[in-house]
């Protein structure tokens, strides 16, 4: 993984992720091949998950006769939800080198009971900016048993990443997250009103001079939210709770760059690994498939 200061994360092509170093408090960013390839430092391999058809099968059958594993096979896929299809395994994906276990799972970012699959982000990242379009179109197009979230990430901080966190956090509890998504992309990106980088495209801006929660607010109050709401819920007890929990997820989920995506907790890829943003959308269903199937 090539590593550059975090000013050039706005200079990445197509398949370049916003990154962090994980051994330095200095942010790092990546420009990555459009080949398939592995992270750096990347998790090995872990043997498949044990199917549960095994369970199923030893309450199906009788006491005195064993499984065929003709019969597990059956048994797992009646014990799958109606609308997973026959699972088959695609050999172009392998596992610790177009993505990777999770290990031990970790929580999912929602409560749902459906098979999460989740884009790591932030609205700073030029990178995730230039997937945005892509995540829409697999929200839109997963099956009924999956369902799409979403984590941000806060560590780039000279990138305003920790603002952005906060931000979304509260669009979320104030339920304008996913209405207001695109907006708060073009805000960054399109009218700057949100940019971290300076008006002469110089650099980034000093810290100190980077917008601010008040200025995202005004974004969302677009969308029918008060700012002064949107401030005060921004800086409660409950979205501090919800930023270090976040924090903790992606520390968990051995994030390194945006947009990275997780599937139920249990599996992680990125650009790079994936071998481009359409193909990362292919991957997530077919992880997505995967687990449901229980396989």
């Amino acid at each position: 993984m090539l590593k550059r200061l975090p000013i050039l994360c706005f200079a990445l092509l197509a398949l370049a992720a916003c990154s962090h170093d994980s051994n330095s408090p200095a942010p790092t960013a990546s420009a990555p091949s459009s080949t398939t390839s592995a992270p750096a430092q990347a998790p090995a391999a872990a043997p498949a998950a044990a199917s549960t058809a095994a369970a199923a099968t030893t309450s199906a059958a009788p006491a005195s006769t064993a499984a065929t594993p003709a019969t597990a096979s059956t048994a797992a896929a009646a014990a799958a939800p109606a609308d997973v299809p026959a699972f088959v395994e695609d050999p172009k994906w392998v596992e610790g080198k177009n993505y990777f276990r999770i290990e031990p799972a970790q929580p999912k970012v929602s409560n749902t009971d459906k098979v999460e699959v989740t884009e790591v982000f932030s609205y700073a990242c030029p990178s995730c900016n230039a997937f945005h379009p892509l995540v829409g179109k697999l929200a839109a197009s997963l099956p009924s048993y999956a369902q799409m979230s979403y984590l941000p990430v806060s560590f780039i901080p000279q990138e305003n990443f920790p603002m952005f966190q906060r931000a979304y956090l509260t669009a979320q509890a104030l339920g304008v997250a996913e209405k207001a998504n695109d907006a708060m992309y073009d805000a960054v990106w399109k009218s700057k009103e949100l940019s971290s980088e300076r008006a002469d495209g110089q650099g980034l801006k000093p810290m100190s001079d980077l917008p601010k929660i008040e200025d995202a607010a005004k974004v969302y109050a677009k969308f029918g939210v008060d700012p002064k709401e949107f401030v005060a819920v921004a800086n409660s007890f409950s979205i501090n709770t919800q930023v270090k929990r976040a924090d903790q997820l992606v520390k968990a989920y051995g994030v390194e760059g945006t947009p990275t995506i997780v599937v139920d907790g249990k599996y992680r890829f990125d650009g790079p690994s994936a071998g481009g943003y359409a193909q990362m959308v292919e991957l997530a269903k077919y992880l997505a498939a995967k687990e449901a199937a229980g396989k």
